[in-house]
């Protein structure tokens, strides 16, 4: 176990899913506001609580999601490498 965070879903379709919802109102916030004036504001917390509140670190897990269980790293003779190993 790595004491690095890990910001990876448990499901690829799940974690598309939090950045669709996500974007979506973040997005939605700001291009509504000329139809509903400040109230469409009140998206902007809802995209952020579903990107767990950083865009970048949304597309981090996504990579981690993408790649979960398939890279390793490996040294040896103080020279290290990334193996990926393709799904099964």
């Amino acid at each position: 176990m790595t004491d690095r965070p890990s910001f990876a879903s448990t499901s690829l379709p799940r974690h598309l899913l939090r950045g669709m919802v996500g974007f979506g109102a973040l997005i939605g916030s700001f291009a509504l506001l000329p139809v509903f004036g400040p109230a469409s504001l009140l998206l902007a917390p809802i995209g952020l609580l579903a990107l767990r509140g950083c865009p970048a670190c949304w597309a981090i897990g996504l990579v981690q999601t993408i790649s979960m269980g398939r890279l390793r790293r490996s040294c040896t003779d103080g020279r290290c490498e990334l193996e990926f190993r393709p799904k099964q």
